[in-house]
């Protein structure tokens, strides 16, 4: 079979190798700092039963079915599955199935693919990367755990070289606390149109809040006047209470939500701040919330997201509640890529290609290159004994910095960059560090 020049389907990226390099090295740093901090890897199946999918929140626009061609006639809709659209709900899901199996608290980071029926557009896929970490306990989760998961998020950035991401953190205890305060009883509809102030406005938001949650109009600007607050310190608690709304869980939720922007800037000054707009779409998140935005790419929203969730996961009267966050590595890297602000040294992993004087040499080649490999230097030999002038050429354009030339009375490397040419020893010659991997660098 032969394939033609097709238009891509939209919405399922497919990096260069180059970009993929890069996506690789971003994927270590992610799953390193995960496991300094004791995550456990996990990584579960891509499908799920459409009931456990459609369980948790407004999701079913973005559910792809999974079905055979030829579909079964006695099939039901109790057989039917669905691509996971994120990793929390499948996670839910493992624990429930293999609690008895399980240390808890359970910490586990699951970096995977998932699919989202949503429309393409810059940063936003149908199949995307996530690298989530989650802890779970059986009955009650200590608070602090809360406080340390943009601690973990931000260290993992830190070791990129990306734009400074700040983390946005609320609690939607403030949020139910405050609209109960106000008398307002559909908190989870308030909750949904409040979510929607960065994409249609605060005038729109109103009116909705009015229409689908029963507002008057003097609670709906209270509800606003408490979105408008954002503080990089824990100084958002005195402007809430300046609003004059009381409630138990009102209390409750600024407590929290102070214990998480207190730890993250005693750990890392201007990584977070409390966004007190930040609600989160998802049904299932009961107190505190994430979202992350990278400098200068704040009008393309969150690329890292999360919270704590109470009621996900159960079995019988047990429940395992949970707080986890996710990066978007996929939405980000499409970022980053749209804008060159991610480059790697080279488009291959090569340090080094052992020039070939003749094809009789092939083998003698051939061993050099395996030498250098068993001392962990990337290494190729030639494709065709051409002249060295196109070998060395061969190298270059793909970004490799040294050319190896074998001989008889003993052999020379060159760095074909500066032309600087010397004497070598297959059995001790190595790059220098910088040369030995390709090196990612941002603007």
């Amino acid at each position: 079979m032969t394939y033609g020049v097709k238009v891509p389907i939209s919405g399922f990226p497919e990096w260069l190798p180059s970009q993929r390099m890069i996506e690789q090295y971003v994927l270590d740093k992610i799953r390193s700092t995960f496991e300094l901090y004791g995550f456990a890897p996990l990584e579960t199946r891509a499908v799920e039963s459409i009931d456990t999918l459609l369980s948790k929140g407004e999701t079913s626009k973005e559910v792809y079915l999974l079905r055979r061609l030829q579909e079964d006639e006695n099939s039901t809709k109790e057989d039917q599955l669905g691509l996971h659209f994120d990793l929390t709900v499948p996670f839910a899901r493992f624990v429930t199935e293999n609690h008895g199996k399980l240390q808890f608290p359970f910490r586990r980071y699951q970096i995977q693919k998932v699919w989202r029926g949503e429309r393409p557009q810059e940063g936003r896929y149908r199949e995307f990367l996530q690298a989530d970490i989650d802890v779970v306990n059986r009955d009650t989760l200590p608070f602090h755990f809360d406080t340390e998961m943009p601690l973990v998020i931000g260290d993992a950035f830190r070791s990129l070289p990306i734009p400074k991401a700040v983390i946005q953190v609320n609690n939607r205890k403030v949020c139910e606390g405050f609209y109960r305060g106000l008398g307002l009883e559909d908190t989870a509809q308030v909750l949904r149109t409040v979510d929607k102030l960065d994409k249609i406005g605060p005038e729109k938001v109103a009116a909705l809040l009015v229409e689908t949650a029963g507002a008057t109009d003097a609670q709906a600007r209270l509800c606003l006047k408490l979105a408008e607050i954002s503080t990089s310190d824990a100084s958002f608690v005195d402007h809430v209470k300046a609003l004059k709304v009381d409630d138990p869980l009102l209390d409750e939720g600024l407590d929290e939500l102070r214990q998480v922007v207190e730890a993250a800037n005693e750990h890392a000054p201007g990584l977070i701040r409390a966004e007190l707009k930040i609600a989160r779409g998802l049904d299932y998140y009961t107190g505190t919330v994430y979202e992350t935005q990278l400098e200068g790419y704040e009008r393309f929203g969150s690329i890292c997201s999360g919270g704590r969730y109470e009621n996900l996961a159960s079995v019988g009267n047990t429940r395992f509640p949970g707080v986890g966050i996710s990066i978007g590595v996929s939405r980000m890297l499409g970022l980053l890529f749209g804008r060159d602000a991610l480059t790697v040294s080279r488009s291959v992993p090569t340090a080094v290609v052992i020039a070939l004087p003749s094809e009789d040499e092939r083998a003698n080649c051939e061993r050099i290159a395996a030498g250098l490999r068993r001392r962990g230097v990337p290494t190729e030999v030639a494709p065709t004994a051409a002249k060295f002038g196109k070998q060395i050429q061969f190298a270059d354009r793909r970004g490799i910095p040294f050319v190896w030339f074998p001989g008889a009375d003993g052999h020379s490397v060159k760095d074909i960059r500066s032309g600087e040419q010397v004497d070598a020893d297959p059995q001790t010659w190595m790059p220098p560090a910088d040369d030995l991997r390709p090196q990612i660098k941002g603007l």
